[in-house]
């Protein structure tokens, strides 16, 4: 493979940190898929209702929408490695119930909601500490290269996982799905405690609802953050297909393709995370990622509309492709013009704008399914998907046009990491 399109490993090189860190959630992703194919099949086999198995979505989005905002003050105002420690505990103790459920003669419907609202509000939490903290241990001009391992790292989860899952449950049973995800989460946390603390920016407010507004106030006067956020919002929720694969594999008589469904989208994503070492010359951020939301769209669009099982799963992937290509560039424009003293309450509103859609979008996907058929409801969301990025291209001149090398934002973070003291380790 031509080095220029491998990753950039320059962070992994340099920072001890940032290695544990990514290897955490290597770990802890590839369980926390587990979980994710195997809840929403119990929730069919228990059921046999596509609005059911949406309705997953719709549990998680207040906790999702609470937790989010004020994990992110938290985030902002504590030690972030203690934030991250406690949450990812929590989240081997939900495992714990699901596992319990699961062995039970007849399990329960409502624990499966029950978890996945809790788990919702730890993820939710969570995620503004780590977002926020791998920025401090990183690079500013390595921070595309960064964003680029952290998806590597997220894919290869989501590949392996769903397809390991598929097989799981299948042929040993929901039980053991759950059973190793509880594994992963406490080898995830032998490698999170070893990570140097980070404690509050001197700048940093209290949590409060006050320092909420604060960061809600700040991204309102940033219209390019503003767009990176409605076109994800958009794009998950017009086009997210994962709540109906289930029976869309049904449809197309392949239950044995079902966790390969799941594995497509982040297959797709990998491919990309691999042969990224392109991103750090691209600087039109702005524009890769309505154009690569475009293609998510057009991609699930046509995966709706395929018979072929075979065909979907390339959709998907391709589909999964797209969708990486965007978040590397929304991550790489977060990074690397949000101050250190906002990056947890940014990261709160990042969370809500990349999950919000997701959540919701499985609602739609299943409510429509229910109503007009599951592959009328994938094809019309991803070209409802498309047409909205053509839309939000022209409402959004500041998005289409920013370029991290003249970016004032940008600028005056590059600048200030350079004046500051490395933070290596």
């Amino acid at each position: 493979m031509n080095r220029a399109l491998l990753p950039d490993l320059s962070p992994w090189k340099a920072s001890a940190d940032f290695r544990r860190l990514w290897k955490s959630g290597l770990i802890s992703n590839f369980g926390s898929f587990l979980t994710f194919v195997a809840l929403p099949v119990q929730l069919k086999d228990l059921t046999e209702s596509t609005a059911a198995v949406g309705a997953i979505g719709a549990v998680e989005l207040l906790p999702l929408i609470v937790c989010g905002l004020y994990g992110g003050a938290l985030a902002d105002a504590l030690e972030k490695r203690r934030l991250i420690v406690w949450t990812e505990a929590g989240q081997g103790v939900l495992s714990a119930a699901l596992l319990l459920n699961a062995l039970l003669p007849h399990p329960a419907v409502w624990p499966l909601y029950a978890v996945a609202a809790l788990s919702s509000a730890l993820v939710s939490v969570q995620r503004p500490a780590l977002d926020s903290l791998w920025p401090r241990i990183v690079a500013h001009d390595d921070m595309p290269a960064a964003a680029s391992l952290n998806s590597l790292r997220w894919t290869v989860g989501g590949v392996a996982g769903p397809a390991v899952a598929g097989v799981v449950v299948a042929y040993a049973g929901l039980g053991w799905a759950y059973a190793a995800d509880l594994l992963t989460f406490a080898v995830s946390l032998a490698y999170i405690v070893r990570i140097a603390p980070s404690p509050a920016s001197h700048e940093a407010s209290k949590p409060s609802l006050g320092a909420i507004l604060e960061g809600a106030r700040y991204a309102w006067s940033r219209k390019e953050l503003l767009g990176t956020y409605v076109v994800d919002l958009a794009a998950m929720f017009l086009a997210m297909p994962l709540a109906v694969l289930p029976f869309l594999a049904d449809e197309l008589h392949a239950d044995w393709a079902l966790g390969l469904m799941y594995a497509g989208v982040p297959a797709g994503a990998m491919l990309v995370s691999l042969t990224s070492g392109w991103a750090s010359r691209i600087h039109r951020h702005g524009l890769m990622v309505v154009l690569a939301a475009t293609g998510w769209g057009l991609a699930v669009a046509a995966a709706g509309v395929c018979g072929n099982v075979w065909l979907v799963l390339v959709l998907l992937t391709v589909g999964g492709g797209f969708d990486m290509v965007s978040g590397i560039f929304r991550s790489a424009m977060w990074n690397q013009t949000i101050p250190d003293e906002l990056r947890g309450r940014l990261a709160g509103i990042e969370l809500l704008s990349y999950s919000v859609g997701p959540q919701l979008g499985q609602v739609r996907a299943g409510g429509l399914a229910a109503w007009a058929g599951v592959r009328t409801s994938v094809a019309s969301g991803g070209l409802a998907c498309a047409g909205a990025m053509g839309l939000l291209a022209l409402c959004l001149p500041g998005l289409m046009t920013y370029d991290a090398r003249t970016n004032e934002h940008a600028v005056r973070m590059r600048e200030r990491r350079a004046a500051a003291v490395p933070t290596q380790v």
